[in-house]
C-alpha cells in the first residue's frame, strides 16, 4: 500500500481527535484504588490502548508464534458445531468504529440513567467510551460492590427495551447552569464552567435519554456522539464488569468518587467472546505467574513501586540484555554506563526540572547541594558528548544504554511490571548530521524489527507525528526531518498513518505498536528527533568550512523499558518461555539416589555447552514431573538405572510430550543449537 494512500484512508478514518483527547486526558488522570479495580485493568486489553487513538493502518502480518495463533471459539450452535474463532482483532475498539463508539458512550448513559434511579442522591460525574466498554463516575454515599452490577444492569436492559430516543439540545450556558443547579449536580456544574473558561462561545450540548420533559426521562451535559434511540443496543451485549474508587479530576486531594466499568458490542456472541479472552488475559497476568514460576517480587514493605528479580527471572533478565547488547554492538553502538544521580541544575537545563517536575522524586541534599535522582538518561549522554570535541568526520555517534531511571508514581497508579517507580530504559541516542538522519532511522527500524521478530512479535502498527503548533527549530530542520522519517518508513516498506501535528514541541517521531498472543496492542518503540537539547545545551560539531552547528539529536527505546517488556513477555507466552529464553532450559529427573552420579555428569556436560540446566532427586517421579510442568520447563529427562547404564536420557517436553529415549549427547547438542539460534524449542 503506498505511503500516499495511507495518508488518505487515515484521514477517511480519522475521528474528532479533539473529543479523544477530552476523554482520553479524563481517563488516563483518573486514579484506580481498588485492588479489584486493578485486577480488571490487568486482564482487560482495553486498558493497554491509548483511549481514543488514531485509526492505524497495519503494516505487516507475519506467521507467528504458536501462542499467537490463539483465538477464541464461540459458543457451540444447536448442531453441537463450533462457530468462527474471534480474535481481539474481529472486535473493534471504539477508535476503530464510530458505530460502537456511539453505541458504548450511549450505555455510559444509559448506565448512569439507571444508577441514578435505583439510588437515590448518586450525583454524575464523568462517562466516557474506552476501548471496548465504558465506565462511569458517580458521587454517592452508598457504596457499590460487585452485587451492585446485576441490579444495575437489569434495570439498563429495561432502559434499552423500552426503544428510548437520544435527543440532542443545545443550549445557552446560563440556562445549562439553571437546569444543572435545579437538579443539584455540582460536578457538572464544575464541567460547565470548565468548558465555558476554555471557550466563552462553546456551544452547551446536553442530550436526553427519551422525549425532553416527559416523566422518567433523564438528561446529561454530554457533547456525543450516541445512537438513535436505545433500541439500537442489543440488551444482551452488555455488561458490567467491575467497581473501582477513583478520585474527581484525577486528583488526589478532591473528593473520592466511585467507577463502574463496563463492556458493550454489537451482539452477545462478541462480548462472549471478549470475556473469555479476558478469562485468558487473567490466566496470563504476570504478577500471578511472576510468583507462581518465581520470577519477581515488589514488596510494599521495602517499598512499592521497587522490582526484586529473584533468580530465575533475573536469569530471563540477563539473557535479555545479553541478546539487546549484542545486536546493538553488531549495529555500530557504543555502550555507556551513567550514574543514578546529579546535580538538579543538570535537570534545569534539560527542562526536565520545570516541564517534567511531578514526575521526579524530591531532591536531596549533599553537602549543601541539591541532587535529583535522575527520570531520564538523556542529559548524561549529552553530558558525555559535551565532554568531547567532534567534528562532522566523527558523526554519526551511536551510543547506547540500559541505564535504571526512577519516577515518582502514586501508589494507586502502579502496576506490577508495567508500571513502577524504579525501571531500566533500553535508551540510545544518536548524534547525527541532517543528511544521515535517514539511514540512521533505517538503521533503528531494522534493529527494531530484528529484536522484536525475536519474541514472535511481528504484527506492527506504525505511527508517524508530525510538528505541532508551538514547536521549536526552524522550518527548513523540521521539513528535513520529516522527510527524512518518511523516506525510513517507505525504505522499509511499511505502511504507517500519520498525526499531524502530533509530534513533540521538539521534533517529529515514529512510535510503533506490537500485538500479544491476545491482539493486545502494546505500545513498545519510539524513535524520536529531538531539535531542543542540542540547544539548551549548546552542542556543537564542526563543519567542513570549521564553522560551528548543532548535530540532530535522536532518542530511541526498542523495548521502552525492561520491566514493561518483560511483563509483556510473560502475559505473552503465558509463562511459556522458548527455549533459548527459559530461564531454566533442561531438568533431568533422577528416579533414585543410585543414578545421581549420572546426573550430575550429564548436568556439568551441559552446563559447559552453555545449557541451564537444574537437577532433581529425592522426590516421587510423579511429584517431579507435576512440579517441572508447573514451571514450565521446556526439556524434562528422567533417568532411572537403564538410563544411566546406556547413557541415555528419557525426554519430555512441554511442548509436545513425551518423545522417548535419546542418547545425552544428542539431546544435549539439539537443546544447545537451539538455544544459540534462538528458537522456541528444540526439535528432537
Amino acid at each position: 500500500m503506498t505511503t500516499k494512500l495511507c495518508r488518505k484512508l487515515h484521514t477517511m478514518c480519522n475521528i474528532s481527535s479533539a473529543r479523544f483527547a477530552t476523554h482520553g486526558h479524563a481517563a488516563r488522570k483518573a486514579i484506580c484504588l481498588s485492588p479489584a479495580c486493578e485486577r480488571s485493568l490487568a486482564s482487560l486489553p482495553f486498558a493497554h490502548g491509548r483511549i481514543g487513538s488514531n485509526v492505524l493502518l497495519r503494516s505487516r502480518r507475519v506467521a507467528t508464534t504458536r501462542a499467537a495463533e490463539t483465538a477464541v471459539e464461540s459458543d457451540a450452535s444447536q448442531e453441537g458445531q463450533a462457530t468462527t474463532a474471534l480474535t481481539l482483532q474481529d472486535l473493534p475498539t471504539s477508535g476503530e468504529s464510530d458505530e460502537m463508539l456511539r453505541l458504548r458512550h450511549s450505555c455510559a448513559h444509559i448506565m448512569a440513567m439507571a444508577v441514578q434511579k435505583l439510588f437515590k442522591g448518586a450525583q454524575c460525574t464523568i462517562g466516557p467510551w474506552i476501548d471496548h466498554g465504558f465506565y462511569y463516575d458517580f458521587a454517592m454515599e452508598e457504596p457499590l460492590t460487585k452485587k451492585s452490577l446485576p441490579r444495575i444492569r437489569k434495570e439498563m436492559q429495561k432502559i434499552i427495551k423500552k426503544k428510548l430516543p437520544f435527543v440532542r439540545e443545545e443550549l445557552s450556558a446560563e440556562e445549562a447552569r439553571e437546569r444543572i443547579e435545579a437538579i443539584g449536580e455540582t460536578y457538572k456544574l464544575e464541567i460547565l464552567d470548565s468548558i465555558v473558561e476554555r471557550d466563552p462561545n462553546a456551544p452547551i450540548t446536553i442530550y436526553h435519554i427519551g422525549e425532553p420533559g416527559e416523566k422518567g426521562s433523564w438528561w446529561d451535559l454530554c457533547a456525543g456522539p450516541h445512537v438513535e434511540n436505545t433500541g439500537d443496543i442489543d440488551p444482551n451485549a452488555i455488561s458490567l464488569d467491575d467497581v473501582a474508587g477513583a478520585y474527581w479530576r484525577g486528583d488526589e486531594n478532591k473528593a473520592q468518587l466511585q467507577r463502574i466499568y463496563g463492556c458493550a458490542f454489537s451482539n452477545a456472541t462478541e462480548l462472549d467472546a471478549f470475556h473469555k479472552i479476558r478469562e485468558e488475559a487473567a490466566k496470563r497476568d504476570h504478577r500471578t505467574l511472576g510468583r507462581e514460576l518465581d520470577l519477581f517480587s515488589i514488596s510494599d514493605e521495602v517499598g512499592g513501586g521497587l522490582v526484586f528479580w529473584h533468580p530465575k527471572g533475573a536469569m530471563i533478565r540477563h539473557t535479555l540484555e545479553n541478546f539487546w547488547k549484542e545486536i546493538h554492538l553488531k549495529q555500530g553502538y557504543q555502550l555507556l554506563y551513567t550514574p543514578h544521580i546529579a546535580k538538579v541544575d543538570l535537570w534545569k537545563t534539560s527542562g526536565h526540572f520545570d516541564f517534567y517536575g511531578e514526575s521526579m522524586f524530591d531532591q536531596m541534599d549533599v553537602e549543601n547541594e541539591e541532587y535529583q535522582l535522575k527520570p531520564m538518561n538523556c542529559p548524561f549522554h549529552v553530558a558525555i558528548y559535551k565532554d568531547g570535541y567532534y567534528s562532522y568526520r566523527d558523526l554519526p555517534l551511536r551510543w547506547a544504554e540500559l541505564g535504571t531511571v526512577y519516577r515518582y508514581e502514586r501508589s494507586g497508579t502502579m502496576h506490577g511490571l508495567f508500571r513502577v517507580r524504579g525501571f531500566t530504559q533500553d535508551d540510545a541516542h544518536i548524534f547525527c548530521l541532517p543528511d544521515q538522519i535517514a539511514p540512521e532511522i533505517v538503521g533503528v527500524l531494522n534493529l527494531i524489527e530484528e529484536l522484536l521478530t525475536t519474541f514472535g512479535f511481528a504484527d506492527y502498527e506504525v505511527n508517524l507525528s508530525t510538528r505541532p503548533e508551538k514547536s521549536v527549530g526552524s522550518d527548513e530542520i523540521w521539513g528535513k526531518a520529516e522527510s527524512a522519517l518518511v523516506e525510513a518508513l517507505n525504505q522499509k516498506g511499511w505502511g504507517y498513518s500519520v498525526d499531524d501535528g502530533g509530534g513533540a514541541f521538539y521534533g517529529p517521531k515514529i512510535d510503533i505498536k506490537i500485538r500479544d498472543a491476545l491482539g493486545r496492542q502494546w505500545q513498545c518503540s519510539t524513535v524520536q528527533l529531538d531539535f531542543n537539547l542540542p540547544e539548551r545545551f549548546d552542542m556543537h560539531y564542526i563543519t567542513p568550512e570549521n564553522n560551528k552547528e548543532r548535530p540532530i539529536m535522536i532518542h530511541r527505546a526498542i523495548l521502552g523499558s525492561l520491566e514493561r517488556f518483560m511483563g509483556i513477555l510473560i502475559e505473552n507466552y503465558a509463562g511459556a518461555f522458548p527455549i533459548w529464553f527459559a530461564p531454566v532450559q533442561v531438568t533431568l529427573l533422577a528416579v533414585t539416589d543410585a543414578v545421581m552420579p549420572y546426573v550430575e555428569e550429564v548436568a556439568k556436560q551441559m552446563r559447559e555447552d552453555g545449557i541451564r540446566v537444574e537437577t532433581v532427586g529425592g522426590m516421587s517421579m510423579g511429584k517431579a514431573i507435576r512440579n517441572a510442568e508447573k514451571a514450565k520447563i521446556p526439556v524434562m529427562c528422567i533417568i532411572g538405572e537403564r538410563e544411566a547404564e546406556a547413557k541415555t536420557l528419557s525426554v519430555r517436553t512441554y511442548a509436545d510430550g513425551e518423545l522417548g529415549v535419546l542418547s545425552a549427547d544428542v539431546v544435549r547438542s539439539k537443546v544447545a543449537a537451539a538455544a544459540n539460534q534462538r528458537l522456541a524449542k528444540a526439535e528432537f
